[in-house]
């Protein structure tokens, strides 16, 4: 079985972290491995949800400001990614910072590239970690899974 982290972070989402479990990370990561996935993988996923938990909001000095990304971000975000972070901060369910914290997040990630769909539930993990903002979480929840259409023509 080929998992990669967001298998494992979805599977984390969708089953544990919208309930109040009785569960200690070593007895979900037991149990994730008996579910058939890899041990690094799981332990892959639970640093990088550490280290989004330690991730502290940015406080911008300036409350409006154009994002360039550098080669690196670019080579991992391809055009439709970056268009989508900034729809996203445009439309209000994305501040800059959690912009910010969200790029980081999926620099962390090791793969090459990142996809759209993984983008995605990137942004909806870092909302629920950072972000008191229900209805940014609700409407990207409705994005993640295609409930409303991301653009609006």
């Amino acid at each position: 079985m080929k998992e990669n982290i967001f298998d494992v972070l979805i599977y984390l989402f969708e089953n544990y972290l919208d309930d109040d479990i009785g569960l200690l990370p070593d007895g979900i990561k037991t149990e994730l491995v008996q579910a058939g996935f890899e041990q690094t993988e799981v332990n892959n996923a639970f640093n990088w949800l550490e280290a989004l938990t330690e991730q502290n909001e940015i406080k911008p000095k300036l409350f409006s400001a154009f994002r360039i990304f550098c080669a690196q971000e670019q080579a991992k975000l391809d055009i439709e990614c970056r268009d989508f972070l900034l729809f996203l901060e445009y439309t209000g369910i994305l501040t800059p910072s959690m912009r910010e914290i969200t790029i980081d997040r999926a620099m962390a990630i090791e793969s090459e590239t990142i996809t759209l769909d993984e983008l995605k539930w990137t942004v909806l993990m870092v909302l629920l970690s950072q972000s008191d903002d229900d209805i940014a979480f609700s409407r990207m929840e409705d994005i993640v899974y295609d409930l409303t259409p991301a653009l609006l023509h």
